[in-house]
Parts: C-alpha cells; structure tokens; sequence
C-alpha cells in the first residue's frame, strides 16, 4: 500500500538511513541516507527548531519606562482622570472616573456616578487630564 507521510516532516529514519517497515504490508523499505544537498526534485528536511539561548528581560520597557505612555500612567493609578478619546475622524469622547488599572493596550477607569468600570483603548486616547 502507500506510505503515509506528513506534508512538512520526513519520518526520523530519512535522515538516518535505517530501515523502515510498513505494518499494513508487512515489507521493507530502504530509505536513503540524505547528503547535505538536496536533489532538484526532492524536498529538503527541515531542521528541528532548538530553544534560543537568550534570556528575556522580566518586563517589557514599555510598561516599566515612565517616559511611555503606559509607564506614566502606571504611575497615576488611583488618581481622579478626564480622558478624551478620538474616534474615527472627527469625534471625540471624554470619560471621566478613577484609573484603576493600565496595560499594554488598554487602561481601565472606574466612573464616579455610577460605579462602573470601563476598559478603554489605549491607542484612541489623545488627552489625559488629572485631577489633584
């Protein structure tokens, strides 16, 4: 019958030039041991991908460095804000409240009449206001 293969691996054998045997047909093939180019017609085996050596820093510059947007604000968490959002165009919206919280790509402020919370976008705010 037919092999069966996956489209983007070889099995481990290919590189390795060993025997393989097919269960369903109980004979042998012989697959040969690959040298380091490639025919035109065949497909090259990709190389296993290997952990990096590198080390990551614990926290992204952008959220840790005040002279970033989300670093700054971090550092009014609690405070009385305005925030004006440009949406589309031409509109702008203000919302007023406590800021609770700031992330990568979004700050949250809690409303002051009516107790609720709102996530905003932090890529629409244009103006930030703090009240003392």
């Amino acid at each position: 019958m037919y092999q069966r293969y996956y489209y983007d691996c070889f099995p481990p054998c290919y590189l390795t030039g060993r025997q393989i045997s097919d269960s369903n047909t109980n004979s042998q093939n012989i697959i040969p041991e690959t040298s380091g180019t490639a025919a035109p017609n065949q497909i090259p085996a990709r190389m296993p991908m290997l952990p990096s050596d590198f080390e990551q820093a614990p926290g992204s510059p952008t959220t840790l460095d005040t002279q970033y947007t989300q670093g700054y604000l971090k550092t009014k968490i609690g405070k009385k804000v305005r925030i004006s959002f440009l949406l589309g165009t031409n509109t702008f919206q203000d919302r007023t409240g406590t800021l609770l919280e700031v992330g990568i790509s979004y700050v949250v402020i809690q409303d002051i009449d009516t107790n609720t919370q709102t996530l905003c976008d932090i890529y629409s705010i244009k103006f930030v206001t703090f009240y003392s």
